[in-house]
């Protein structure tokens, strides 16, 4: 049957078809092989590594990475913290927030780990988020994904890709309330122009073609996947100091907000697709609550005060607490504690509520709605006006809306309040350098610079401030504030800002090195090569700029070689325009956007 597919409804499906890696199987009665059966050989490391990071580039190519520097680091801080006591603290793990206002999230190949913003802002505090985290890393460490995968199987994955981030965008296309950016990279720079993100016809063709791969390389987790992720999960929030029970009350949160008729507002019979991707269940929450209560005891669980937050401690016996056995991580990069030692930069209850409003305002296609969204629960709560969290949210909504020096005064009294949290101090310099007030900004940043050195968050926003005037001295200093973040960090817009900084200081071949890398790392691996390419061609390279392009040359050819090997083997079985797939039967669900996710603004 012909169907249109809205905005909300894409989003659904294709988080479905993202689950279909990690989607919940019909076939209860399947036996888990043993760690280290035959399912590690399906994809090798490299292979899974490889995976992920493509993965992670389309998405952004769709504009569907929420790349924000305070977000990415609170949400690694949070995960790392998770990962050190997980039942596999070897592997190298990627957190990503997705601008996706969906209650989902999932894991997938080398260790990546995705977080949708309908999910960070449902959850009513840290551990609950803690929770949906360990409960995806779980599946990681316990290879399910590997186990799910079958030998003919193993190309399906790969073809996701694309269709994945295409499906996406075209959605965003469709809808009408975001401008999808062609590129915020291009800044003109060497003959650059806006890519352009294709028509929304050519992004369905992909999707209805990866629908009907989907069809035939379905990977599922079973039943006791889900269940054996639950446990794991459990044991690994224990041991990371979060409450055991945050697993079940976030299930039971779920639960009651997206149940048909509940404050989810759903229609009765229409099901969202994390209840039956990941089914929530009075049994399973039960399950849950008795399995967290069991290491409560055999774990001798008990709740301490660290830098005034509620910790969970476990003790060798009845009599002596011990702190979280958090072992050292070698991925762990600047800027991140694990421990409560720095709370600046430690995750902590405080630092979860700003970030959730964070992602509420950053990932609203609507800023007008959110800001009444603040306007309308302050006015009708004093203890919402009161919370800092919300204020801060409502100072950023302000800003979003070019309302900067309202917001400015906000963000003054925060600050003062707590001058050891360094998000309200940058809120506080963003909204000053906003409202034109740029020296004093300028004066802030460069002493949280020297108090915190080399933080992400600050240099970036500390160089954009400088990039301002335009001038070379100032674009000098931010080519040296940037230039030690590079070799430590995969963001794209940290690279961009580099490659801006370069331009404006005169140096334009590492700008074009730059703006070359941060096109790679939005998911444009083909117009980064040939931006490569025509840089070669400059007659004053140096030597060692010129081995610096081949390097990057040589890097990203096999890449785009294999994507266009993909798209070729796509076009040549046909799959191509979907032209007969809206007469097949999928197995791919549908449904209305469900619970608060729907009501943000």
């Amino acid at each position: 049957m012909p169907f249109h597919l809205r905005r909300h409804h894409l989003l659904t499906l294709v988080a479905t078809l993202a689950m279909s890696l990690p989607a919940l199987a019909q076939q209860a009665d399947v036996r888990l092989p043993s760690l280290g059966s035959s399912a590690d050989t399906m994809m090798s490391p490299q292979e899974a590594t490889q995976y992920g990071e493509e993965f992670l580039r389309e998405l952004r190519a769709a504009h569907l990475v929420l790349d924000d520097p305070q977000v990415d680091q609170y949400l690694r801080t949070l995960g790392y913290r998770l990962a050190s006591v997980s039942a596999d603290p070897t592997q190298h793990y990627t957190f990503t927030m997705l601008d996706i206002p969906e209650i989902n999230s999932f894991a997938t190949f080398g260790g990546y780990v995705f977080i949708f913003s309908g999910m960070m802002t449902l959850t009513q505090n840290q551990d609950q988020l803690a929770a949906v985290m360990a409960h995806e890393l779980a599946h990681i460490s316990q290879h399910h994904l590997q186990r799910a995968m079958e030998d003919e199987k193993k190309s399906a994955p790969l073809y996701v890709l694309g269709a994945f981030a295409a499906a996406l965008a075209a959605g965003r296309a469709d809808s009408g309330n975001r401008a999808v950016v062609a590129s915020p990279y291009g800044y003109g720079y060497g003959g650059n122009v806006p890519y352009d993100s294709g028509s929304t016809d050519a992004a369905m063709g992909a999707f209805y073609s990866v629908m009907a791969m989907m069809q035939q390389h379905e990977i599922d987790f079973t039943r006791k996947d889900e269940e054996e992720a639950d446990h794991v999960g459990i044991e690994t929030l224990a041991k990371a100091g979060f409450d055991p029970e945050a697993m079940a009350d976030v299930f039971a949160h779920m639960q009651a907000v997206l149940r048909p008729g509940g404050s989810g507002g759903m229609a009765a019979g229409n099901i969202p697709d994390f209840l039956q991707d990941h089914p929530v269940t009075s049994v399973r929450i039960a399950d849950a609550r008795a399995r967290a209560r069991v290491l409560e005891k055999e774990l001798h669980l008990r709740v301490a005060k660290v830098n005034g937050e509620k910790q969970y401690e476990i003790s060798a016996n009845a009599g002596s607490p011990l702190e979280p056995k958090l072992l050292p991580l070698p991925f762990v990069g600047r800027g991140i504690s694990l421990t409560g030692n720095d709370p600046a930069r430690s995750p902590s209850e405080s630092q979860y509520e700003l970030m959730r409003e964070r992602v509420r305002v950053l990932s609203s296609s609507n800023p007008r709605a959110v800001l009444d969204y603040y306007l309308r629960n302050m006015a009708a709560s004093t203890r919402f006006a009161d919370d800092a969290s919300n204020r801060y949210g409502y100072a950023l909504a302000l800003i979003q809306l070019g309302q900067a020096a309202k917001a400015v005064p906000i963000m003054a009294k925060l600050a003062q309040a707590r001058p050891d949290n360094l998000t309200l101090a940058l809120g506080l310099a963003d909204a000053e350098r906003r409202a034109g007030q740029r020296s004093r900004a300028l004066q802030r940043y460069a002493s949280l610079n020297a108090t915190w050195p080399n933080d992400p968050a600050i240099v970036l926003d500390y160089s954009h401030a400088l990039l301002d005037s335009g001038s070379k001295a100032d674009a000098k200093t931010a080519q040296a504030l940037l230039k030690p973040m590079l070799n430590d960090d995969s963001e794209p817009s940290l690279y961009a800002a580099y490659g801006h900084a370069c331009h404006v200081a005169g140096d334009d071949v590492h700008a074009g090195i730059a703006y070359a890398d941060a096109t790679f790392l939005s998911g444009h691996a083909a117009d980064a090569l040939d931006q490569l390419h025509r840089l070669l061609k400059r007659p004053n390279l140096d030597y060692y700029s010129r081995a610096q392009i081949d390097a990057r040359i040589a890097q990203i050819t096999p890449i785009v070689l294999e994507i266009r090997r993909r798209h070729l083997d796509r076009d040549q079985n046909g799959n191509g325009d979907g032209s007969s797939l809206q007469q097949r039967q999928t197995g791919l669900h549908f449904g209305a956007c469900a619970g608060t996710a729907c009501l943000q603004p």
